[in-house]
């Protein structure tokens, strides 16, 4: 029998579950192979012994209905740039990748399925170089890759903002407030955008779109006459002002080399409460955080997790490595890694969304 490996990287996501028992399910009709996953995603590799796990229809059994992963994951130690603490207490980068290429085709693996986002398909083209037998397939909420037209779990934390959102919207107008809601992503506003249009929000505001508080503040007036009215503002974590810088502060470790985001909704609130033409309203703000990474993955994402497993397994039976699972054209296909890789996948201005939210009446700050 030949062996595949499986790791999940980076944050969880719904629809992870669903993507293992989707390789796991073709593999087995397969005859041919069999299907192991590697702990806490490629950290299982350095516990002695190695921590990981044969795949067995008990233990996938049902599990493309729940959030995480059973194989666990993590978004630190890096192995292109891995923290080597000196005799000085000092952190060092190194690259680990050739290490681990090794370690993996020592432990008689004949293929690498990598589960995970940008930064983890990064890890398999690394690894892919360093003549790994390497698949990946795309995975985040965030919708930031630009070779496929979609990742598994952004359409659950989607539905899960705009759940949210929705409530926001009768406590506001119940109060006459303006309500904040802080939507992950970073580097990418899909998820703030999309709530934005199904929530039907009156500000949007993006990581690719810096806001004028001034025409936020012009904004809010129009929508409150003599004390009646309120304002939904959705806004991504990694929103800032004209000129302005993210909010968020360095991670205690210095093992981590990652900025915390969060908190740009109470800055927005603390800024508008400052601000000498605000209407003399409240104004409150709420941050979902990892509420929008947890939970059930919604049916089309299981769907289309579970179709880009099964794609996995067939690149790996026919030898067509270094790729990344894709749909593109709703249909489900494969890019070399390094293409995917190559773009990160922004929010245009001139995007058709952007368009129907701005024909819609959503403001982003910047008009």
């Amino acid at each position: 029998m030949k062996k595949i490996l499986v790791s999940t990287g980076g944050g969880d996501c719904p629809g992870l579950n669903a993507v293992i028992r989707g390789i796991f399910k073709a593999a087995k009709k397969s005859k041919e192979w069999e299907v192991w996953g590697c702990m806490e995603a490629l950290n299982g590799l350095d516990a002695d012994p190695p921590d990981i796990v044969k795949l067995t229809k008990k233990r996938v059994a049902g599990i493309h209905v729940k959030g995480g992963t059973i194989l666990k994951t993590s978004n630190t130690a890096n192995p292109l740039s891995y923290p080597v603490e000196q005799p000085d207490g000092t952190i060092k980068r190194v690259n680990r990748t050739p290490e681990l290429a090794q370690k993996i085709k020592d432990l008689g693996f004949d293929a690498l399925v990598n589960i995970g986002g940008d930064g983890s398909q990064a890890i398999s083209q690394a690894l892919y170089e360093n003549g790994l037998n390497v698949i990946g397939v795309p995975k985040t909420i965030d919708n930031d890759l630009s070779a496929t037209d979609l990742t598994f779990g952004f359409t659950t934390a989607v539905q899960i903002a705009t759940d949210c959102f929705d409530k926001l919207v009768t406590t506001a107008e119940s109060h006459h407030r303006v309500m904040i809601m802080e939507v992950m992503g970073r580097d990418a506003g899909w998820i703030a955008l999309h709530t934005a249009v199904a929530g039907g929000a009156e500000i949007c505001l993006l990581p690719e779109i810096p806001y004028d508080l001034d025409l936020i503040v012009k904004r809010i007036k129009r929508r409150f006459r003599k004390g009646r009215g309120f304002v939904n503002i959705v806004i991504a974590e990694g929103a800032k002002p004209i000129g302005g810088t993210v909010t968020g502060r360095a991670a205690a470790s210095n093992k981590d080399e990652h900025i915390k985001l969060g908190g740009v909704c109470n800055a927005l609130r603390y800024d508008l409460e400052q601000h000498p033409d605000m209407p003399k309203v409240q104004v409150r703000s709420t941050i979902l955080g990892h509420i929008q990474r947890g939970g059930t993955p919604a049916a089309f994402d299981r769907i289309l997790a579970t179709a880009m497993g099964v794609k996995a397994f067939e690149l790996v039976a026919e030898n067509n490595f270094g790729k990344m699972v894709s749909f593109t054209n709703n249909e489900i296909t494969s890019v070399p890694i390094k293409e995917a890789i190559a773009e990160y996948n922004f929010v245009s201005k001139d995007h058709y969304l952007v368009h129907v939210a701005r024909a819609t009446g959503v403001a982003f700050g910047d008009q």
